[in-house]
């Protein structure tokens, strides 16, 4: 499916600004595109759901440096493409060093969204199922954001990752929860 370019621009300018809905708009967009991408590539579910949360992370830490003149589906692509030759690197080389020092606020504020309010009007033991349904580390997520009411920084700590990646796979678990919701009404 082609995403009309003009709608994208306006929605990375309104991301720029802070929007949460414009980084959902862009995430649940292009999703899809960068993951069966990084699946031909990888030939592996996890490491292509992995390098495609990366990939998000990065393009809404480095919004900035996007240049409108060319398409935002190519721009992810090419951060999609050179994380995987990154990745391939790493594994040759077998050298694990992580950045302690990446530049991570940008991804999500704490503003609810529609998917949050969907998931708070759920009853407990309905909403526990629907999670149940997730992927586990979706599920972990969510247990840690909304039962264990960790912040951002909370959550990198725990799961020893960086926070732009919690940003953005709290944003998928959140879809993901919410598609599952709307599903059984």
């Amino acid at each position: 499916m082609e995403v009309n370019q003009d709608i994208v621009n306006h929605k990375i300018t309104q991301a720029k600004s802070g929007s949460q809905s414009a980084f959902n708009y862009l995430l649940n967009t292009h999703w899809n595109m960068v993951y069966r991408f990084q699946l031909e590539r990888t030939q592996d579910d996890f490491k292509a759901e992995e390098i495609t949360i990366q990939t998000f992370a990065k393009a809404f830490n480095q919004l900035e440096s996007y240049d409108s003149t060319y398409k935002f589906s190519t721009w992810l692509i090419t951060i999609s493409k050179n994380l995987h030759i990154d990745l391939l690197r790493k594994e040759n080389s077998r050298q694990r060093h992580f950045s302690k020092d990446e530049k991570v606020n940008k991804v999500a504020d704490d503003n609810p969204t529609a998917e949050d309010a969907l998931i708070t009007e759920q009853s407990l033991s309905e909403l526990k199922g629907h999670i149940k349904k997730l992927k586990p580390h979706y599920q972990e997520m969510i247990n840690l954001r909304y039962f264990q009411e960790m912040s951002y920084k909370e959550m990198a700590q725990t799961l020893n990752e960086p926070m732009s990646n919690v940003k953005v796979k709290l944003l998928r678990a959140r879809r993901l929860l919410s598609d599952l919701i709307e599903k059984e009404h």
